[in-house]
């Protein structure tokens, strides 16, 4: 009896031990630890700052497109035929009607010269029936027959021209001339592009908006636009058409866009950067993208303000590079994107500091540091492509 109950109380013991073992490490160490971090200053984080700016800009509509020409063909000969002369060189700006390629024609040359001599020949004919029927010496179906075999020939003539006019390419429209895809010499088939001629001035751009901004598209309305092979260039122009329906696949609706392109430097396919003006000038607050944090629940800046606003303004000015700052997370709204500032609609105000740099590191009401030489530098100039 003894024995059982002193083998109880060890247990008991036992599992008193154990219950406060795990209590202590559990419960009591966990909350001792979080106390202690709790009661641990802030890290001040160093980070570096811009002031939001007012800005005056003019709403507009972004878009991607691609230049096309006005007008544009592949130069290919109806018939085949032996190319015995190329009048224009690569690159060249011709004329409408200039002859550009001639295939040898020697044989529709030879059959015309037969069928002129036909068609003389039944002139003759038809003009002696014509006196022969006046005086009665002849029936009425000799001169129809007369007066077909005359209409036959002069079809031949006009058949014959018209091999020799195809054997002929001439240009549809002025333009240039882009590179050559025959040689003299070289037999070409029917429907075979020996060239290609592209009018260039002016030039189209060709570009998808979303259907919800087809509101302010309007026939007319000026668009900028630039392209990656001349850097820092802008080239203005006109909305000239705008499509009959909307896409089904993407809910855009395509634009079609003119401008003049007198020095011929926008080629047909290049991709192009586009912006319609969609209003009038107005006053916005903006700042550089760097300094937006964008996600799926909300786009937000840290707006950084004086810890202590009594003896901030002493400190800024004596040195502002020691002063403890403040940060704090706001939700804003954002408009349009140009280079690389970003325009805010709604949460922030010009002159309000931001942080410009070391967002991901930041949490509201978090102490920071203003360094701004940590700042990254301006990115360099596009080298010039070769």
């Amino acid at each position: 009896m003894r024995r059982a109950f002193a083998l109880i109380l060890v247990l008991i013991v036992f599992a008193g031990l154990v219950g406060g073992l795990g209590w202590f490490q559990f419960i009591f160490k966990p909350q001792m630890i979080k106390g202690i971090i709790s009661k641990m200053p802030q890290p001040v984080q160093t980070i570096s700052v811009v002031e939001a700016k007012a800005e005056k800009w003019a709403p507009s509509v972004p878009a991607i497109g691609t230049l096309r020409a006005v007008a544009g063909v592949d130069i290919a000969p109806q018939v085949g035929g032996v190319i015995v002369a190329m009048n224009f060189d690569r690159g060249q700006d011709v004329q409408k009607g200039a002859l550009l390629i001639q295939l040898d024609d020697s044989v529709e040359q030879a059959d015309l010269r037969s069928n002129l001599a036909t068609q003389k020949n039944a002139d003759v004919s038809l003009d002696r029936q014509k006196g022969l029927i006046v005086g009665g010496n002849t029936a009425k179906a000799t001169l129809d027959q007369a007066q077909a075999t005359r209409d036959a020939a002069a079809a031949a003539v006009e058949r014959s021209k018209a091999l020799i006019a195809q054997k002929a390419l001439t240009a549809p429209f002025s333009g240039r001339i882009g590179l050559r895809k025959g040689d003299i010499g070289q037999y070409v088939a029917p429907g075979t592009s020996v060239a290609n001629l592209q009018q260039l001035d002016p030039i189209y751009a060709d570009f998808p908006v979303p259907e919800q901004n087809l509101g302010v598209m309007k026939v007319g309305a000026e668009l900028s636009l630039t392209v990656d092979a001349y850097p820092g260039r802008v080239f203005k122009g006109v909305i000239r058409a705008i499509d009959a329906r909307v896409s089904s696949d993407t809910r855009n609706v395509l634009i079609r866009g003119e401008t003049p392109n007198p020095d011929k430097i926008l080629l047909p396919g290049m991709f192009a950067n586009v912006s319609v003006s969609a209003g009038q000038v107005r006053e916005v607050v903006t700042v550089p993208r760097t300094g937006v944090t964008f996600s799926l629940y909300g786009d937000t800046i840290f707006v950084v303000k004086p810890e202590a606003p009594e003896a901030g303004a002493a400190q800024a000015a004596s040195a502002p590079g020691d002063q403890i700052m403040t940060v704090e997370r706001r939700v804003v709204k954002v408009g349009d994107t140009r280079e690389d500032r970003v325009a805010i609609l709604e949460g922030l105000k010009a002159g309000e500091t931001i942080a410009s740099e070391g967002q991901l590191k930041l949490q509201s009401g978090m102490r920071v540091r203003v360094d701004n030489s940590t700042a990254l530098p301006a990115p360099p100039s596009p080298r010039p492509k070769q």
